[in-house]
C-alpha cells in the first residue's frame, strides 16, 4: 500500500524543533531551515509587484490633477486618504510574510522531509521520501529558491492547506515546495543525495532536457533543476 503524507496537528510543545514527536532511532537529521521572509514575500505574497501598483495608481491620480488645473497641495490632498491604505495593505502583507516564515520550519531527515506550516493554526505534513517522485529547484536571488516536491501517484494534499508553501498554478495535482530557502541550490543537493542513500541508489548527475518555459510566478522555467527521485539534483 503506498504511504501517505500524514498531516498531523501540532501540539502546545514541541518534542523537537518543527517535530511533533521525537525521531524514531536510528533516524537523524539531515538539515533543517525555514524561508527567507524578505524574499518570501516579493515571490509569495507579491509585495514589490503591489507596490509598484500602488505607485503607479497614485502617481496617475495626482498627474490627473495637476493636468486638471490643480495646484500641488490639492493634488497631495488627493492621495491623502490612499497613501495610508496602500502602505498599511502593504505592511499587512510583510508582516505576514514575516510571521510565516518565523512559523515555518522544514525538516529533512534521512527518511522523510517534515513540513510545519501555519500562523494560527500550526500543522505538520510528514513527507515519508519514498513518497516523493520528483524535485524542481527554482533560483532566486541572492542563493535563495524554491524547490517544489512532485509526489506519486496517489499522495495529494489540499492546495489551500500548503499555501503558500506549494507550486504556484499547480492546483489539480498540488506540489509542495520549499518556499525561498536559503542556500537553495546545497538543499537541493542534500535532499536529492538522502533520497539516493534511501534509495540505495549511486547514479551519476544526469542533465535533463530543457524545461519548457513558464510563467513568473511560479510555472516551470529553462532555470528549473530538476531531482529525480534515485539521483542527485541535476545541473
Amino acid at each position: 500500500m503506498r504511504a501517505q503524507p500524514q498531516r498531523e496537528h501540532e501540539h502546545e510543545f514541541e518534542a523537537a524543533r518543527g517535530l511533533p514527536e521525537p525521531l524514531p532511532p536510528g533516524e537523524h537529521i539531515v538539515w533543517q531551515g525555514a524561508p527567507d521572509w524578505r524574499a518570501l514575500a516579493v515571490r509569495a505574497f507579491h509585495v514589490r509587484s503591489l507596490a509598484i501598483y500602488f505607485a503607479l495608481m497614485l502617481a496617475w491620480r495626482v498627474g490627473s490633477q495637476l493636468a486638471d488645473g490643480a495646484g500641488v497641495a490639492d493634488a497631495a490632498k488627493s492621495i491623502a486618504l490612499l497613501l495610508p491604505l496602500a502602505l498599511l495593505a502593504l505592511g499587512i502583507l510583510t508582516l505576514l510574510a514575516w510571521l510565516s516564515s518565523r512559523t515555518t520550519v522544514y525538516t529533512l531527515t534521512d527518511k522523510r522531509l517534515v513540513m510545519r506550516v501555519g500562523i494560527v493554526l500550526s500543522v505538520t505534513f510528514n513527507l515519508p521520501l519514498r513518497v516523493i517522485d520528483a524535485a524542481a529547484l527554482r533560483p532566486a536571488s541572492h542563493g535563495t529558491g524554491d524547490i517544489a516536491l512532485t509526489l506519486a501517484e496517489g499522495d495529494r494534499i489540499a492546495y489551500l492547506q500548503l499555501w503558500p508553501h506549494a507550486r504556484p498554478w499547480r492546483v489539480r495535482r498540488p506540489e509542495p515546495m520549499l518556499r525561498v530557502v536559503p542556500d537553495a541550490a546545497r538543499v537541493g543537493q542534500l535532499l536529492a543525495d538522502t533520497t539516493a542513500a534511501l534509495a540505495g541508489s549511486s547514479q551519476a548527475i544526469q542533465r535533463p532536457a530543457p524545461v519548457r518555459a513558464g510563467s513568473p510566478d511560479g510555472g516551470p522555467t529553462t532555470q528549473d533543476k530538476h531531482v529525480n527521485h534515485n539521483g542527485p539534483v541535476a545541473a
